[in-house]
């Protein structure tokens, strides 16, 4: 027929402009992840201008993490305006892809970052980056972003294979005051500094201050085949690892967190999660530190945004109390604190969550030891230990006390303070700790 291969033409050509558009409107549409803005999604090429990642397989679980605690001393006017700050963290599970959050819970202003980015550590403990793994950040597809007082941002995801067990720099630039910055001030890591937007420099020259906080950044999320879901560890100094060697990542979690890892690829039985530390030095289950909002937050009050927010959470362990027995002005009431916990439970079975929990170690010899506040402690790890607290219980106590004095922490698992644990005794916590506990749902009731 005349004119046929015209038509023919033609309609080939209609349907491939079809085809494409469709494809484009879906890898447009695909979700960066749980929780993630939405954003125009750029190429995956190493290079420094790399936006969001295009849908991968696996699941969005958290590789690390940290507590928001305060606003940071001497920054309450000017913030960190016209500086870079380049966190460096530890990646406890690997990834395919990757995404940030960052916090202006206690800044006074809105907070600008104009500029952001996340890089593979060059491996030598400086703020040097591996520069073919330099990726810019975006949130919601933009370079920048505002973030209110008191709230908090998470980027788009952004193609990045992440080790397990390696560092990662995330970097920000924020060209205006913002009043205080949100902090982590025992970071028991050196992060850096550097004058000026250096937010994609590789080589770390710029940044000559170290500093040893973590600020603006609250977790790093990776999309993993390595995990299955996230187990959140919920506590205070202990579980912050204050006395641990800086660097050297030996808080009990991260030993923890490498325990897990090693047993799942080792072929046995045990859940397959990341693990991450929402630790906080001198907290509480029940009362708050001073400030609006409250630094310090009690763990009845930040449970939900510290515990229960994290992607494919699936368990919580629970290490707190000790600080409500040692920082009470009068004697500390051991059924306030047992019903303070088992309302952090419930808040977790109220998400079909497990909970472990762990019994109060002994701190005998430190300046806060009186016999009443023993027997205080000693009520609470009793009813802890008679199983009408938590799911499963991890004995600490029993695990570091000193068998010739059970009220002391044993000399070789004490740091000196006889309070905290040293790098010995937290690897101690991390063995004494049943993998298999992990596994399974929260009982409806307790």
């Amino acid at each position: 027929m005349p004119g046929a291969p015209a038509r023919h033409r033609a309609v080939l050509s209609a349907l491939v402009a079809l085809v494409l558009a469709v494809s484009a409107a879906i890898y447009l549409s695909v979700s960066a992840g749980e929780g993630t803005p939405r954003g125009a999604l750029a190429d995956d090429r190493p290079h420094h201008g790399s936006s969001v990642a295009p849908a991968s397989a696996g699941t969005w679980v958290g590789t690390w993490s940290t507590a928001p605690v305060g606003g940071e001393p001497g920054t309450e006017t000017q913030g960190l305006a016209g500086h870079s700050v380049r966190n460096v963290v530890h990646a406890d599970m690997g990834g395919t892809s990757a995404r940030i959050t960052l916090s202006n819970l206690y800044g006074q202003a809105p907070l600008t970052i104009t500029h952001a980015s996340i890089a593979l550590s060059s491996g030598d403990g400086s703020a040097a980056a591996d520069p073919e793994s330099m990726r810019r950040l975006t949130f919601d597809g933009a370079t920048s972003v505002v973030i209110p007082p008191g709230e908090q941002i998470v980027s788009d995801a952004v193609r990045l294979v992440v080790p397990h067990d390696s560092d990662v720099l995330v970097t920000t630039y924020s060209p205006t005051p913002s009043g205080p910055v949100t902090y982590h001030p025992h970071a028991r890591q050196i992060s850096y500094v550097a004058a000026g937007d250096a937010t994609e420099d590789a080589t770390g020259t710029p940044y000559t201050e170290q500093t040893p906080h973590w600020r603006y950044l609250t977790s790093l999320d990776v999309l993993s085949n390595e995990a299955d879901g996230t187990v959140v560890v919920f506590g205070d100094s202990i579980t912050d690892g204050i006395t641990s060697t800086v660097g050297a990542n030996h808080r009990w979690p991260d030993i923890l967190a490498g325990r897990l890892r090693a047993a799942v690829e080792g072929g046995r039985h045990v859940p397959r999660y990341s693990v991450v530390n929402e630790g906080i030095s001198g907290n509480q289950v029940l009362t708050d530190g001073l400030g609006r909002p409250a630094e310090n937050q009690s763990g009845l009050g930040r449970f939900g945004r510290d515990a229960l927010s994290h992607p494919g959470v699936k368990a919580v362990v629970i290490d707190l109390g000790v600080n409500d027995i040692l920082r009470n002005p009068e004697l500390a009431d051991p059924d306030r604190i047992v019903a303070g916990l088992r309302a952090l439970v419930g808040q977790a079975h109220a998400r079909g969550l497990k909970v472990v929990g762990a019994t109060l170690m002994p701190y005998r010899g430190h300046r806060g030891w009186t016999a009443a506040r023993e027997a205080v402690r000693q009520r609470v790890n009793a009813e802890i230990r008679a199983g009408g607290v938590y799911d499963a219980v991890v004995d600490f106590d029993k695990a570091l006390r000193d068998p010739y004095d059970p009220r002391r922490l044993r000399p070789d698992y004490d740091s000196g303070d006889h309070l905290h644990p040293g790098d010995l005794g937290f690897g101690r916590m991390a063995s004494v700790f049943d993998l298999s506990m992990l596994g399974g749902a929260g009982q409806a009731e307790l």
